[in-house]
Parts: structure tokens; sequence; C-alpha cells
């Protein structure tokens, strides 16, 4: 129906100047990723037949890891001190540092300790400032974003890949630069002083919540529910592309032989993806409530993967690179799980930097289980069949997860519930541009429609109660509203008008 909110992919949103700095920017991070995980060098612990393969990316996901829980666990004031706008500097210059310290420090298991160090953790942070940014956008925004950046990401290593030049990939080492360069001027790290603007835990709420209006309690218990499903899936899902780190590549050799494949069918991926997007944002409501805007990719991507395992013994030997469609598979899926970290954190007013903090945290501690397994069955299994039995273990690990974790029915029910809670912010946008609020009124206006009392909008301002009392009484007179509760009756009148009701 007219107005209904959906994802979907415009030419104006995405050539807006925000937008573009955040695809550019987050293309960036992610393709410093790709160089530093698959670009590389299979480095081992050890040597001859007992060498532990992939050591390096094992110790930068521990590191990683050590961070999410750092973040996870700090006060929110430490927290927003780690993912500061001063440091983000200081985590870029240690990324560059980090990536090329095998060359200072050598290839011994000091040299791979220290690359871990001093990559794993500030990657951590930048990953979770990432999330931070993107939490703060509409869902409908962030997403094709996402997808758009990981594309660009791809493509630019890939290029890079293909470059006849001895060293040509060491560029990619600078791009936490740029990383850091547009983290700097996006919301809310433009403004550090605005912060806390980002929506927080919903505690202190009047009993009655304008948010329950597009979230009923039961999708709040729903969601509840599928959260623990995504946490437990993307597990699952980490421990698969583990298996395969160890697929295909001995100690010494490329980490990842046939990555350009992987570079080549990802931009194939992300640009199917988007199409799958904008194709479900301009299908009928009936459609529209049958199925989410998320479920075909996460589908696309579980199929990529499967299609991989399968050409992994069929037609390895015709030169068909299964693992690396495989892996284009996974790391569509990567992305696919970003929108979903990004999904919950709106759902349960979450900071998204916890809520990537989370779901990476899980992924990876995965994805290092399945390296250390892999390494385990290349041990005891005949070398011949080494390979097909890690193959096996990863694509039942995989089938189990979509199967039986996370469903295509689960998914399908939390893509409805986001695309009825943005209505939410599609409802304060209309509100804010109909009768031409301030920035800070606008702010506030998404605040006070959630009911939180004038003191609790002050604290999470860092502004004074009076000031709040004076935006409140500009609000209502813009609004042609006499109080909180009008304005609330002017939300929900917004909300089923948006919804076409």
């Amino acid at each position: 129906m007219e107005g209904s909110v959906q994802l979907g992919l415009r030419l104006d949103r995405i050539t807006e100047p925000s937008a573009v700095r955040a695809i550019l920017g987050f293309a960036c991070n992610q393709g410093f990723v790709f160089s530093l995980f698959y670009l590389g060098a299979n480095r081992a612990f050890g040597e001859g037949e007992f060498a532990f393969e992939r050591a390096d990316l094992l110790l930068t996901l521990a590191f990683m890891v050590l961070s999410f829980a750092m973040l996870r666990n700090a006060s929110p004031r430490a927290r927003d001190a780690l993912l500061s706008r001063t440091l983000l500097w200081c985590y870029a210059g240690l990324l560059v540092l980090g990536s090329v310290v095998s060359s200072l420090a050598g290839t011994g298991a000091w040299g791979i300790a220290v690359e871990g160090l001093l990559v794993g953790v500030p990657a951590g942070f930048m990953l979770a400032a990432w999330g931070r940014a993107f939490g703060v956008r509409p869902v409908d925004r962030c997403v094709p974003e996402v997808f758009i950046a990981a594309a660009v990401a791809a493509g630019l290593c890939l290029a890079f890949s293909l470059i006849p030049v001895e060293h040509a990939l060491l560029a990619l080492k600078l791009l936490p630069l740029g990383s850091a360069f547009a983290l700097r001027g996006l919301e809310p790290f433009a403004r550090e002083e605005d912060a806390s603007s980002r929506k927080g835990p919903s505690a202190g709420l009047q009993s009655f919540r304008f948010g329950d209006l597009v979230a009923t309690r039961e999708q709040h218990d729903e969601t509840a529910r599928l959260s623990k499903k995504i946490i437990a899936g993307t597990g699952l899902f980490g421990l698969t592309a583990g298996f395969m780190e160890t697929f295909a590549s001995d100690p010494g050799m490329a980490s990842t032989p046939a990555f350009s494949a992987s570079l080549l069918l990802l931009v194939l991926f992300c640009v199917a993806a988007l199409q799958l997007i904008s194709s479900g944002a301009s299908a009928g409501s009936d459609a529209a409530d049958q199925q989410g805007p998320l479920d075909g990719v996460y589908r696309l991507a579980v199929l990529v993967m499967m299609a991989g395992f399968l050409f992994v013994p069929v037609l390895g030997s015709f030169g068909v690179p299964g693992e690396s469609i495989m892996l284009a598979g996974y790391l569509g899926l990567t992305y696919v799980l970003v929108s979903l970290f990004l999904v919950m954190a709106k759902l349960t007013g979450q900071d998204a930097a916890l809520s990537f903090a989370r779901g990476f945290a899980m992924l990876y501690l995965g994805e290092m289980a399945g390296i250390a397994l892999g390494n385990a069955i290349e041990l005891f299994e005949p070398v011949e069949q080494a390979p097909y039995a890690i193959a096996a273990f990863a694509g039942l690990a995989a089938l189990y997860a979509y199967l039986f974790l996370f469903t295509e029915r689960d998914f399908r029910a939390l893509s409805v519930i986001v695309r009825d809670a943005d209505r939410f912010d599609e409802a304060c946008r209309a509100i804010s541009q109909d009768h031409a609020l301030s920035k800070r009124e606008s702010e506030i206006l998404p605040l006070a429609l959630r009911g939180r009392t004038g003191e609790r909008i002050a604290g999470e301002l860092f502004i004074s109660k009076s000031t709040v009392d004076t935006h409140l009484r500009r609000i209502y007179a813009k609004t042609g509203t006499h109080g909180r509760q009008e304005l609330i009756d002017l939300g929900e009148r917004t909300v089923r008008r948006l919804g076409g009701k």
C-alpha cells in the first residue's frame, strides 16, 4: 500500500553525502578485512604434519573477540570512550602498523602473535564503531548501504589482486585510514556531544509506549526468541567457514588461492541481493505480508554456500573452485547477518555497537572452532581424504543451522517485524518534515513519543530539563498539539497513514 515502509534501493538516498560517506567508509573497512583474512599467506604454528594452519587468522579473530568482550562488559561511559572520535585515528594507525608487522617481526610464532594483537583489538573496535554509525541510520537506508559497500570492497580488492605489479596489495593496508576518516564525519561521531542521542534501552518508559503502536508485546517476545536463534545459527555458520579455512591451502601458500573468484561472485551476490531488496520494496502489500525484505537474500546466500559444497567433490577435478563458491556464499551471508544485527538493535533499543559485538563475537568464535577442528581432521584423517571430510563437516554444519536453528520461517518472521517497527522512524521523519522541526527538536521528538520524561530526555541528550521543556513547547506549537498525549495521538495517526491503514 502507499506509504508502507520497506527496505528498498532509491537512487536519491544512496547519493546523499552521508550515504556516500557511509558506503565508501565501510567499503574501506571491509576491503582491509578481505586483504587481511584472505589475500595473505597461510601462516602456521609448527612445521610438518603437526603444523597448525591459519594460526594468523585464529589469533586475529581471538583478539577481535576480546575487544568485543571488553565493549560488552564496559560501562556505557567507558564504552563511549573506547569508541570515541578521538581514538578512531589511533585504531586506524594500529591496523596499518599491524598489517605490515609480519615483515618486521618475522613469520614465526611471535610475529603471528604480535600481528594478531595489533590488528585484532583495533579491528574489533572499528567494526563496533561502524555498527554504532549504521545503528543511528534508518534500517531501510543502512541495509542497502551495507550491501553496496560490500560490493565496492570486493571490487576494489579484485582490481588490486589483478594488478601485475609486485606488492600492489600493500595499498590495501592503508584502507583503515579511509575508514576512520569516513567515520569521523558520520553521526554520532561528527558531534560527540550528541553521541548519547542514540536509541538507548527502553527502561524508564511510561506505561504507554508509542513503540507498541508498531511492535506489539508478542512481537517483542518473538524478537527475544529469534535473537537467541540468530546467535546460535551465527555460531554454526562461523564454524562452517572455519572448517573451510584449512581447505585447499597448506602453510606457506596463499591463504585462499582462488579468492579472486570469490570476490567476483560476492559482487554478483550483492547485486542480486540489492535487486531482491528493491523488488521486495516494490511488491504489493499482500506479498509483503507473506514475506519480509531480507529472507530472499538469506535463502540466496545459503544456496550459494551449499552449491559450493556440492562442487567441491563433484567438479573439483574439472577446475571448478567449490571452496571459492562456498566462501562467496559465506561472505554474502555475513552481510545478511550484519543487517540482522542492525535490525535486532532497532527492535531491542540496544546500542548497535553492542549488537555487532555480540553477533560478530559468536560468528568469530564459531570460525575459530572450525579452524581448530579442521586442523584436527587433517591430523587424523588420511591426506587424500581430509579435504573431503572437512567439506562434509562444514556442509552439515551449514545445513543444520539453516534447517533447525535459524530457519527461513524465522527469518521471514523477523523481517516482517522490522518492516512494521521501522514505521516509527518513518513517522518521526514525516512529522519533522511536515512541521519544519529543527534538528534538536527532531532528536527530542522520538524520545517524547516513546514516553520518556523531561528528566530522562535531558539526561540522554546531556542538556538541561528547562531546555527540553522549551523544545517540547516549540514542538507542540509547530505540530498544533497541546501536550504529550495529543503529540502521541499525532504520531499514531502518522503511523496509520504510513501503514496505509
